[in-house]
């Protein structure tokens, strides 16, 4: 989270920290803006849905619930490819038979952002199948 946080203050961004428990100080020194939920690992669902896309970098499970929290969603979801765990196991795949939102696969964090934004600036409909849409 820290790299992700440095790198939206690099590129002129802001950058917000979303963290588990109700300690502000537990966000990293890159952090903006910090929301304290003291929800727990229950604030993965809050990081899906308060962004307009997600950039996965590795991960674990709490990556792997985040990400399919904005799948459900259908927020677009691109991963950072050879970065290891749900980045490069999903990269590419759907996350069920309904096929309703690829995770884009980006070469470069740069590259995934840049992917994200394009999906982004298309309305947040990214590589959907037209007939999951059209039965949407």
């Amino acid at each position: 989270m820290e790299a992700a946080s440095k790198g939206a203050i690099e590129a002129g961004g802001l950058a917000v920290g979303i963290v588990p428990s109700a300690d502000l100080a537990q966000a990293n020194k890159y952090c903006d803006v910090v929301v304290a939920t003291g929800l727990g690992w229950s604030r993965n669902f809050v990081v899906a849905y308060s962004g307009d896309a997600m950039v996965v970098v590795g991960g674990g499970a709490g990556t792997l619930t985040e990400a399919a929290a904005a799948y459900q969603a259908d927020k677009p979801i691109v991963s950072v490819k050879g970065t290891g765990g749900v980045a490069d196991e999903w990269g590419g795949k759907y996350f069920d038979e309904r096929r309703t939102r690829l995770m884009i696969q980006g070469s470069s964090p740069e590259d995934a952002v840049k992917k994200a934004l394009h999906e982004i600036s298309r309305g947040g409909g990214g590589p959907v199948r037209r007939e999951a849409r059209a039965k949407g």
